[in-house]
């Protein structure tokens, strides 16, 4: 029985592990063939693995999003591979887990937070869209965060480059809507990822705090696997009409 990306080609940063493995396996059980990337070797080869035991289709590239050549050089493999790129999930992130005041942060933590968050983002976007354009359409979801959307205590790059997201995918999608490119972000809330749980052994009660339901009204934090939901559905025709929104997925956090 067809399913409803066959034929379909799909990219994933980040995806050695959390959303991103999260994500590149639900586009493969959907159908996709998935590029797999990340710095990290050893998670992205097992994304990969779990694909494929699976019965779909993956490779994976290592890539760097921070440098320019390196996305060019995962683009155009995919495209080498695949003949095409119909959807392209960018969500290689980074953040310090130490608890700074902004008057504390270090300028090279605020630069490798804005070059992976936010520049990574742009140099994907700019090789991924070339290609959406030679062949007629696609679509892109960028992961920004509930950070993007309210300022994050304690954060100030992370939450500026989130920010930064945001205000990328909406201007993006403005300049590309008549292309058939929709360009899309979601903004998740606490998520069980090893992130989180770095942060929460570096700051005592991080977890408990947050899913807190005077912060997160449902009172619990998310799986991996709600957020890919989001991405898939912003990629496939259910979301045809949807373009240059920052889709909140957080238990409600940012209702407050």
């Amino acid at each position: 029985m067809p399913r409803e990306f066959d034929g379909k080609v799909a990219l994933v940063t980040g995806a050695s592990s959390g959303i991103g493995r999260a994500t590149a396996i639900a586009f493969a059980r959907v159908g996709a063939r998935v590029v797999v990337t990340d710095i990290t070797v050893e998670g992205g080869e097992e994304t990969v693995k779990s694909i494929k035991e699976a019965g779909n289709e993956a490779i994976f590239i290592k890539t760097d999003v921070s440098k320019p050549s390196e996305v060019e050089a995962l683009v155009n493999n995919a495209i080498s591979t695949y003949g095409r790129l119909d959807f392209a999930f960018n969500n290689a992130g980074f953040i310090t887990t130490r608890v700074l005041p902004m008057i504390d942060y270090t300028e090279a933590e605020f630069d490798r937070t804005i070059s992976v968050n936010l520049k990574g983002v742009w140099f994907c976007m700019q090789y991924e869209i070339r290609q959406m354009l030679k062949q007629g359409g696609g679509a892109i979801v960028n992961t920004a965060s509930t950070a993007g959307l309210v300022g994050l205590k304690f954060f100030p790059a992370y939450s500026a480059s989130k920010h930064g997201v945001v205000g990328l995918t909406r201007a993006a999608a403005l300049e590309y809507a008549q292309e058939n490119i929709r360009i899309n972000a979601i903004c998740p809330g606490l998520v069980k990822t090893s992130m989180v749980e770095e942060m929460d052994k570096n700051i005592e009660g991080f977890k408990a705090m947050c899913m807190d339901p005077s912060l997160t009204p449902m009172g619990r934090i998310a799986m991996p696997e709600e957020l890919a939901e989001a991405v898939v559905f912003l990629c496939s025709d259910k979301a045809s009409f949807v373009t240059g929104h920052a889709m909140s997925v957080d238990g409600g956090y940012i209702t407050h």
